[in-house]
């Protein structure tokens, strides 16, 4: 029996890739227009796949207005764009705006999100999104969680699998996540890539990107490439996304051995070293700062002091994503873009 055609979330945030580190570390900023663009792709790919309609919020940068004026014109009628509807939900122009769409599209059944910004912006939708899968796209300041890759692989990917041609376990990866735990605060918040202790006893500036600010980085997954915090234990005690564990660094400026460490786009940092180890799934780890602040995924939110004991662990039940390398790579075994003779997209098919 044949699945009906699906409908997919897209959200983008108008901020993100343009935050103070990038303007500080003469990294390029992702503009409203890039995005727009980025999604034009997305739907390109979606047509092509069978997805019948995208929801997409409206925003005050003109993302959405250049992707509605797109979905109108020649190219779009050529390539079969699914039908776009906007979401005009209230805007205050903080995070509540990406949770506020998120639920509004899980509300609605949408067989997944895709979503462009950096590791703030995809927490904030993993957070509301529960088992709906993300399709996760690069376009902020720290992209440690969702990996760089053109929009419209990706789209070629998540089309597939939310039509149900590619099976979902194939095709969608459970994620780990860093679980942050304040008792006497009754706070409990997690993080998709890291978590980093600052000395620094009050949030102020959100952004964390100076080797003397850190005592602890605790990572779900490392990788040596990565750019950001969570690149502190990449390069020193890398641990891959796949694997069940986490890792963590000490640091401390008056160490015997510096790691030189790309903490931010163009921002290199020598940080001392003091010590390192693995986060074994569901043991609590007690910090070895006795205050100071929490950064969940390079910003920091949370005020600890003394008579805190704030704990992490390594949890297995982070959000689903779309593993866009094993779809793609089921999709040639099994010859899944062939189309026939008669085909719109056949090279043989009139005008």
């Amino acid at each position: 029996m044949p699945h009906p055609a699906p409908t997919i979330g897209i959200i983008a945030n108008p901020a993100s890739g343009r935050d103070l580190r990038r303007l500080t570390s003469n990294a390029g900023l992702f503009s409203s227009t890039d995005k727009a663009s980025v999604i034009q792709r997305l739907l390109a790919a979606f047509g092509a796949t069978g997805v019948a309609e995208v929801l997409l919020p409206t925003d005050m940068t003109g993302i959405a207005a250049a992707v509605l004026k797109a979905s109108l014109g020649p190219v779009a009628q050529d390539q079969h764009w699914p039908r776009l509807v906007l979401l005009d939900l209230p805007l205050s122009q903080t995070v509540s705006d990406t949770r506020l769409a998120t639920r509004h599209m899980v509300e609605r059944g949408v067989a997944m999100i895709a979503v462009l910004g950096g590791d703030g912006t995809h927490k904030a939708v993993a957070s509301e999104a529960g088992d709906t899968p993300l399709l996760t796209l690069s376009t902020g300041t720290n992209n440690a969680f969702p990996e760089l890759r053109e929009a419209t692989s990706a789209g070629l990917a998540g089309g597939l699998l939310a039509g149900g041609l590619v099976p979902a376990s194939i095709g969608l990866r459970r994620n780990k996540r860093l679980l942050v735990k304040v008792p006497q605060q009754r706070l409990c918040e997690w993080a998709l890539v890291e978590v980093a202790v600052s000395p620094q006893r009050f949030i102020g500036a959100r952004a964390l990107s100076r080797s003397e600010d850190l005592s602890e980085v605790f990572a779900c997954f490392a990788e040596p490439h990565a750019i950001g915090l969570s690149a502190l234990c990449g390069l020193w005690q890398p641990v891959a996304r796949h694997e069940p564990y986490g890792a963590w660094v000490r640091l401390n400026p008056g160490a015997d051995q510096a790691l030189l460490a790309p903490l931010a786009p163009g921002l290199l940092q020598g940080c001392g070293i003091t010590a390192s180890g693995l986060l074994s799934p569901g043991v609590a780890h007690r910090l070895s700062l006795a205050a100071g602040t929490l950064a969940l995924d390079g910003e920091r939110e949370i005020e600890f002091a003394e008579h805190d004991t704030p704990t992490i662990t390594v949890d297995l039940q982070g959000p689903l994503t779309v593993d866009v390398e094993a779809v793609l790579a089921h999709v040639a075994r099994h010859h899944l873009l062939a189309v026939p003779r008669g085909h719109r997209l056949h090279p043989a098919t009139p005008c």
